[in-house]
């Protein structure tokens, strides 16, 4: 039996790495094809066929949908309405349904509230007046967020003050927006989990996330908290498959409080950022168990084989422009760069992966991590003469 065409929207970094797990899958895919608006994307450098489109482009979604088997993403931001009209082409894994409901910040809580999966207290803000309410209500700081097409903390403003409410109303530019209310919480920690057309669901052991700016630097596996907390918060991550019902890998951050409540942040219907530890930490990828659990085949093994630390590589924010490569060689140091050949300030660039070898902790990592640093950092190809 021939292996199925796999359609990915998106072709970056995420999809380069569901390329490369498809790859070694031919029995079960025969070829891949990414839709992107930029040209030669990550995904493409993997060996992905590519239609050059923007992700919402309903023509290029039609066509995606006429020559795949099954569809899935590596961004939310695809069109839900265009993909659910064209589920007569081809099978969409996650479903649109359950795309609609995570690309929508608004509805993905109210989902979740309605679910009795716990979250932070919220509310729809349509006006200044509901924004003013809205404070009144939550007090200070509180987080105003775009409904839709925010990732990396770019659709986010806390505000402080009074002094600040105008000027995060008037940030967003007329978007759909809503308030939640600030949780003050002592760890950002995350569950890739995963469910299969089948409805068997399989979750990774929780991890400990450090962001800077917002955006995810470093992800520690495993999280760095008590069996107790552990355990809660895959439940909650199993709760939450349950009730979804869609099939891939999902993303699923979370915050411990300072009470030790875990709370829901939010959703990625995909692999994740802080899944990435998985290619080396586990004996399945979390690549590889997106693909298995999209195609209806049971999910591989979970289970983390060594305490793993992923670093992200990000663009310098001193400059724009090409960039000097990347080369380190250290054990148990496993570097991936994504192809993309210009720095931007705070763009994924690549990652690397510390494994401890027999005996050693996670602090050990750290102290490597560390030493390593500056071998790893962005630096401008054509840097000025002192």
């Amino acid at each position: 039996m021939l292996g199925r065409i796999l359609g990915i929207i998106g072709g970056g970094q995420l999809g380069m790495m569901i390329t490369e797990a498809a790859k070694k899958m031919p029995e079960n895919i025969s070829k891949i094809i990414v839709l992107d608006p930029t040209k030669n994307c990550p995904a493409s450098q993997a060996g992905a066929e590519q239609i050059i489109a923007d992700f919402k482009d309903e023509k290029a979604i039609q066509e995606l949908a006429e020559k795949s088997d099954i569809i899935t993403y590596e961004i939310e931001s695809g069109d839900s309405d265009v993909l659910k009209s064209v589920e007569g082409k081809s099978e969409i894994n996650p479903s649109p349904e359950t795309l609609k409901i995570i690309q929508d910040k608004f509805l993905q809580k109210t989902f979740l509230f309605e679910n009795k999966i716990p979250i932070a207290e919220f509310i729809q803000i349509t006006s200044l007046d509901d924004l003013q309410k809205g404070i009144k209500k939550f007090g200070y700081p509180v987080l105003l967020k775009a409904r839709r097409d925010a990732y990396d903390g770019r659709g986010n403003f806390k505000i402080n003050s009074q002094e600040e409410i105008q000027k995060a109303y008037d940030y967003f530019h007329k978007k759909n927006l809503m308030l939640e209310k600030f949780v003050p919480f002592k760890m950002e920690v995350s569950v890739i989990a995963a469910r299969n057309t089948r409805g068997q669901i399989k979750t990774y052991p929780l991890v400990e996330n450090i962001h800077e700016d917002n955006i995810l630097r470093e992800t520690i596996a495993p999280a760095r908290v008590s069996k107790e907390i552990s355990d809660k918060s895959e439940k909650i991550a199993k709760d939450t498959m349950n009730v979804l019902k869609g099939a891939g890998v999902f993303g699923i951050e979370m915050f411990v409080t300072v009470n030790d409540e875990i709370l829901i942040n939010e959703i990625a219907p995909r692999v994740h950022n802080s899944g990435h530890h998985t290619l080396q930490s586990s004996e399945t990828s979390q690549f590889e168990q997106h693909l298995r659990a999209i195609l209806g085949l049971d999910l591989g093994s979970v289970k983390l084989a060594r305490p793993t630390i992923m670093y992200n590589i990000l663009g310098s924010r001193k400059f724009k422009g090409e960039y000097q490569p990347i080369k380190i060689s250290e054990p148990n140091v496993y570097l991936k760069m994504y192809g993309k050949k210009i720095s931007k300030p705070q763009r994924k660039l690549g990652h690397v992966n510390l494994v401890a070898k027999e005996g050693e902790t996670t602090n050990d990592l750290l102290q490597k991590l560390k030493a390593i640093k500056d071998k790893i950092q962005i630096k401008e190809l054509f840097a000025p003469q002192k």
